[in-house]
């Protein structure tokens, strides 16, 4: 299934993409799409449903496939040949940090440069959906806890991120920098994480383009590890990582600025498209 929500921000609707991919509303059926949407059970009462027999939804605005995030979690430099464009070793272990839950965003809605920003970044991503409750799980069990994926832009402003001291998080967390979906498509449509294509264009020019396949750390590895170290709950999103073509790694280095636009996405998992504005740009 390819679970969505659709209208104005804080008026969304849940819905599911039928197979003429037209958007069908769930809000008869479902009060959102949450996390307890997102437990097997949740998933497997919508999966009996006959699309057909569901009214259309009105076209418009897609916003984040579903509500409830608690935190979002992501991967750096997990990506091998991201991590030789950025000069760095490849990580002994995953290098593990944390977006604000303040910069999701709806995955064609503005991305808002930061105040005083000089090198915001894209990172086209694969973002995984928690469904079950996951604590200090085998690798071997840990794609049992995954409701499905989708696409995330893990927008970055790198002198944040690497100049100004501390952790990697200011850099990642600033208001828009998590753009997500613009659907949540379960597990049971994609067989194999690590076999899927992604790719990022900046202004019509294509800069990232890459695969699943030489990511570092695979996702069953991420979500074992991550919930060695925080229990993982329905809802919450990781993000896997970036392959190579992000702005920092040119020479010289490219960085986002108002008026500029970002369009990505992940096969099987839909695209984003979303145009770079000034910072206090009235959204």
């Amino acid at each position: 299934m390819k679970l969505v929500r659709t209208g104005a921000p804080g008026e969304e609707r849940p819905g599911m993409i039928d197979a003429g991919g037209r958007v069908r509303d769930l809000s008869g059926v479902i009060g959102g799409v949450t996390p307890e949407v997102l437990s097997p059970q949740g998933l497997a009462k919508l999966a009996a449903l006959d699309p057909q027999t569901l009214p259309l939804a009105q076209a418009g605005r897609f916003g984040m496939p579903w509500t409830g995030i608690g935190k979002v979690v992501a991967i750096g430099l997990n990506y091998a040949d991201h991590a030789a464009e950025a000069g760095m070793p490849l990580p002994a272990e995953p290098i593990v940090f944390l977006k604000a839950t303040s910069s999701l965003n709806g995955p064609d809605d503005p991305v808002m440069l930061p105040r005083d920003s000089v090198k915001t970044d894209w990172e086209v991503e694969l973002g995984v959906v928690i469904g079950t409750r996951a604590r200090d799980v085998p690798r071997e069990a840990a794609l049992d806890h995954v409701a499905g994926y989708c696409v995330v832009n893990d927008v970055s402003e790198r002198e944040f991120q690497i100049e100004r001291g501390g952790t990697w998080d200011k850099g990642k967390g600033c208001d828009t920098f998590c753009p997500v979906g613009p659907w949540l498509v379960t597990r049971d449509e994609v067989p194999d994480p690590q076999a899927l294509r992604l790719w990022l264009d900046v202004n019509g020019e294509r800069v990232q383009d890459g695969t699943t396949a030489t990511m570092v750390f695979d996702v069953a590895t991420l979500v074992s590890y991550v919930s060695r170290f925080m229990t993982l709950h329905p809802g919450d999103l990781i993000c896997t990582g970036t392959p190579p073509g992000v702005g920092m790694g040119f020479k010289p280095p490219r960085f986002l600025k108002a008026g500029d636009t970002m369009r990505l996405g992940i096969d099987g998992l839909g695209e984003q498209s979303q145009a770079v504005v000034a910072y206090d740009t009235q959204l």
